[in-house]
């Protein structure tokens, strides 16, 4: 399987688990993961910039694909077949402005600690 085969592959599985978050049989629980790796799927902003050389990509080669796959364990396998075969008629994803909001609380997160541990490096 090429390359844009598996990237429309997961971009269907994506979808399907979007549709499985918002399904009724899927149990609470179940809903947490899915919920985290959609925003963050649909986030116009990385966790992990696309600039940064090798770690930029990293998040779209191995975190997104990872996230996907554990989402899909949780999702009983009847809700997951029906969500994929209307996932095949639906195409398209939103933007997560969800997902914008909580990468930039993680970035405001990992700053905040930053400048904590060189205050504490500092006055040391």
């Amino acid at each position: 399987m090429d390359l844009r085969a598996r990237a429309r592959r997961l971009k269907q599985e994506l979808v399907a688990l979007h549709l499985a978050y918002r399904d009724p049989r899927t149990p609470w629980y179940a809903k947490a993961l899915p919920a985290l790796v959609i925003a963050y799927a649909l986030s116009p902003i990385d966790l992990i910039p696309d600039f940064i050389p090798v770690l930029g990509y990293l998040d779209d080669v191995i975190l997104l694909p990872l996230g996907i796959a554990l989402a899909l364990r949780l999702i009983p396998r009847e809700v997951m077949d029906d969500c994929r075969r209307r996932a095949n008629e639906q195409h398209r994803l939103p933007v997560s402005k969800t997902g914008a909001v909580l990468v930039v609380v993680c970035w405001l997160a990992a700053l905040a600690a930053l400048a904590w541990w060189i205050v504490r490096r500092i006055s040391a």
